[in-house]
């Protein structure tokens, strides 16, 4: 049994070592020579997997480490009987504590004293954006949520038009790239879309870059009342526009998802499916691989501001602006093709990030508010 896999996928020989022999490979330039001899692909969203990668190769099995499926040909797969899995939600939450990292920021920026204070539109109510919707309510935000697709199957549930979530204070985008649907992604972000934006507003992206109109976007941040933007994720990844990064207000190198919890939850999820494809007891869990984290614990007493609390434990655990500056670092290489591999190197030596479940909040005579928040983003509590 061989398995050919993205040599950035955590946790390979702890997972798959006892199931086959692993060839570790570099996702981004992945080739048919790489895989013709393979049982089974792991991938991750740079790689693109269709009839030119597979063809005349043994593989029968397909898996990806990532929730999107963009970069899969599901239709080619079908018709020639390979088996095929995702790891949906796998980094959810990892996505969700990084929206709220950036919105903390923001409001920080804005001088509020309450962040809750913020509208947020949410567009697309998958995984990340139900389970950040839920947070953001359960911690006192308004919350408006626009998914077409949902509200068409789901008519209990109350969902508003784009225009409505563009009207918010925040606007964060949650959508798969589609091109060939009723409702498609592509660009839905457009000129239009941008020129509805203005200064009082932030504009969040971690779905997938092509879901905004990128020379919209960049022409848009030329002009006078332009809103705030956060991306983590961009048009033409690896070699992405520096002149686009330059006009955001935040940047990262799509790595919201990046929490180690998340990246060895979707590697979990990975090996139950060519477990069970394969007919063998699926008897390993993330967490028996994770670490003790390098930071397990912080205190708050009575004189502590809720909003300030909130902050520091946030950004103890995730702080955007490391990645920001690290990417803007990058974009100072001359040549397109050097900034390509520069920007993979970001995500491929990311350092150890932990999700705020892996830190222990000891309070010492605060408010019930405060205890109410903090469950709410999902930090362990110690009264």
């Amino acid at each position: 049994m061989l398995i050919v896999a993205d040599e950035n996928i955590p946790l390979l020989n702890a997972f798959f070592g006892d199931i086959g022999e692993i060839r570790r490979v570099s996702g981004r330039t992945m080739s048919a020579i790489d895989v013709r001899d393979a049982d089974v692909l792991l991938v991750r969203s740079v790689t693109r997997v269709n009839r030119e990668l597979l063809e005349d190769s043994s593989v029968r099995f397909v898996g990806t480490t990532t929730i999107g499926t963009d970069h899969i040909d599901l239709g080619w797969l079908e018709e020639n009987g390979i088996r095929f899995s995702a790891a949906p939600g796998c980094n959810a939450n990892s996505v969700v504590e990084y929206v709220l990292s950036v919105l903390s920021l923001y409001a920080e920026r804005k001088v509020l004293n309450d962040w809750s204070q913020l509208t947020v539109g949410i567009v697309g109510a998958g995984n990340v954006g139900s389970e950040l919707a839920e947070k953001l309510d359960r911690l006192g935000f308004s919350v408006k949520l626009c998914d077409p697709p949902r509200a068409e199957r789901e008519r209990n549930l109350t969902f508003v038009s784009l225009d409505e979530v563009l009207a918010c204070d925040v606007v964060t985008l949650h959508t798969p790239l589609t091109r060939d649907s009723a409702h498609p992604t592509l660009q839905m972000i457009g000129r239009r879309e941008l020129d509805l934006l203005t200064s009082k507003q932030l504009l969040i992206n971690t779905g997938r870059g092509e879901v905004i109109d990128g020379a919209a976007l960049s022409e848009r941040l030329s002009q006078a009342d332009a809103p705030l933007v956060a991306l983590d994720v961009w048009e033409q990844e690896p070699r992405i526009n520096p002149e686009l990064v330059g006009k955001t207000w935040l940047a990262t190198p799509h790595i919201a998802g990046y929490s180690l919890e998340g990246k060895v939850q979707g590697t979990e999820m990975i090996y139950q499916a060519v477990s069970r494809f394969l007919g063998l007891p699926a008897r390993k869990k993330a967490g028996q691989f994770l670490p003790e984290p390098a930071l397990s614990k912080v205190s708050f007493t009575s004189a502590a501001d809720e909003q300030a609390a909130i902050r520091i434990a946030l950004r103890a655990c995730y702080d955007p602006r490391q990645d920001d500056a690290r990417l803007r670092h990058i974009m100072g290489v001359p040549a397109s093709q050097e900034r390509g591999v520069a920007f993979d190197r970001l995500r491929k030596d990311y350092p150890v990030r932990r999700e705020c479940s892996s830190l222990k909040v000891q309070l010492k005579g605060t408010s019930k508010s405060l205890h109410d928040s903090f469950r709410a983003i999902g930090f362990k509590l110690k009264i």
